[in-house]
């Protein structure tokens, strides 16, 4: 099954110029090497928590989450339509098998918009999640490869073809009003305001006019150092994940002249971003998911990852939850719960002080740890402290009550007054008393430069 499904990856017209996707399934066909490296059985995480998945029957590439379902952009499996009312159970309620092969799609009102490869722009009615039906569909000239819905206008990336602006104000009907070919690989878009942002490969950023949509005009674009894959506008900035440079944060006050204010090098392929609640949650390739600060622009801190099963190809954040396309793995959700107490569904049974992340570390490094259920008592007290090589208290984290679960906190490399400590071998103490249980756990950290 693999060595079919190579042979019509490589034969595909898609992948001539996606080098890519053809290195994958490359992989994927010589050899079980592969798949024994990026099929994680030991996952890693911080403040990432892995709720459930859904394994569809495709490839996983795209992600839109609405009510309570997430619909499933699965490659050569069509639309799958996956109701996670409870996103511990998501279960597969419905599906539409496309034509092509589906890549990306965007979900407005009783519709959901599916770019499908060769087969264009397709238009289907989810009024019905159970019985999704096709009712319309556009052919553009190249393949489709992103979507992105904007009142009357479904906006396509359409691989060297450009950007296509296609009036969907009669679903049945889409017709094609405007284009603009933009000069790389057009992949990823979004549309903010009057203007369509478009993720162009390794022609970078381009920004696009589209206030009168049979007009498009670019205004502006920034050369981002790799290869732009996906963009998400919040504010004023675009956030681009830009493969193999990972996250780069673009100011886009000014459309006309873009400029870059801040970046993150992540260490995968940043194939897919969504930004919420001032984090950007990047689609990191063979990596994971990864949760990224970006309430200072200009200085972007990652806070939270988590191991994925496969391919992270796209994300989209709804609620509490990080839905990944995942490739052969399908859909995963995860929740990222921040910098404070987990939720996590058992408590943990006995004290554990977990390797902090970064360490080695230059400005801070996130501490987590576990309170065991002690019986009789139902808040033990607690401290975390930080103390020097010569054992002398530098900082108190945490001096407090509290209760069973799962908790992380920050150290900055300050002491207990906020000055800044020097460079060097740092130890840290967790401690729990409670009903003459006297328990401890310590680790190393180290501050450098």
């Amino acid at each position: 099954m693999v060595v079919a499904l190579s042979f019509v990856a490589l034969t595909h017209p898609m992948f001539e110029t996606d080098k890519l996707m053809e290195w994958m399934t490359q992989q994927r066909s010589m050899n079980e090497e592969f798949t024994a490296t990026h099929s994680k059985v030991g996952f890693d995480s911080l403040n990432v928590r892995f709720v459930s998945s859904y394994d569809t029957p495709g490839r996983a590439y795209s992600v839109y989450v609405s009510g309570d379902c997430a619909y499933v952009a699965d490659w050569n499996a069509g639309l799958r339509v996956i109701d996670v009312s409870d996103p511990e159970n998501p279960v597969e309620i419905g599906y539409y098998d496309t034509p092509g092969y589906a890549h990306c799609v965007y979900v407005s009102g009783d519709y959901a918009y599916v770019a499908d490869d060769w087969a264009g722009l397709r238009v289907i009615d989810v009024s019905d999640p159970q019985n999704p039906l096709e009712v319309g569909y556009h052919d553009t000239p190249s393949i489709a490869l992103g979507i992105y819905v904007s009142g009357d206008y479904a906006y396509v990336t359409d691989r060297d073809a450009g950007l296509r602006v296609i009036d969907v104000g009669n679903p049945y009907n889409p017709e094609e009003v405007g284009y603009y070919d933009t000069p790389g690989i057009a992949r990823g878009v979004y549309v903010s305001g009057d203007y369509a942002y478009v993720a162009d490969e390794d022609a970078g950023l381009r920004v696009i006019n589209v206030s009168d949509p049979r007009n498009p005009e670019e205004v502006g674009y920034y050369d981002t150092p790799s290869s732009a894959y996906d963009v998400y506008v919040s504010g004023d900035y675009a956030y681009v994940a830009d493969r193999d440079s990972g996250l780069r944060v673009i100011d886009v006050s000014d459309p006309s002249n873009p400029e870059e204010v801040g970046y993150y090098d992540i260490p995968g392929i940043a194939c897919g971003v969504y930004v919420s609640g001032g984090y950007a949650y990047v689609a990191d390739g063979y990596t994971c998911l990864r949760v990224i600060d970006v309430s200072e622009p200009s200085n972007p801190e990652e806070i939270g990852y988590h191991d994925t099963p496969d391919w992270a190809w796209d994300v989209y954040v709804s609620g509490d939850y990080a839905y990944v396309a995942d490739n052969w793995a399908g859909l995963q959700i995860y929740q990222f719960y921040g910098m404070g107490v987990v939720e996590m569904s058992t408590l943990p049974d006995k004290l554990v002080l977990y390797h902090s992340w970064p360490n080695p570390f230059t400005s801070g490094t996130c501490i987590r740890f576990a309170i065991p259920q002690v019986d009789g008592c139902d808040k033990p007290h607690v401290t975390l402290s930080i103390y020097d090589i010569t054992g002398r208290l530098i900082r108190t984290l945490v001096d407090d009550e509290l209760s069973a679960g799962y908790y992380s906190v920050e150290w900055h490399a300050d002491n207990d007054v906020g000055q800044k400590v020097a460079h060097g071998i740092y130890l840290c103490e967790l401690k729990l008393q409670a009903r003459g249980l006297h328990t401890r756990c310590t680790s190393k950290l180290i501050h450098i430069r």
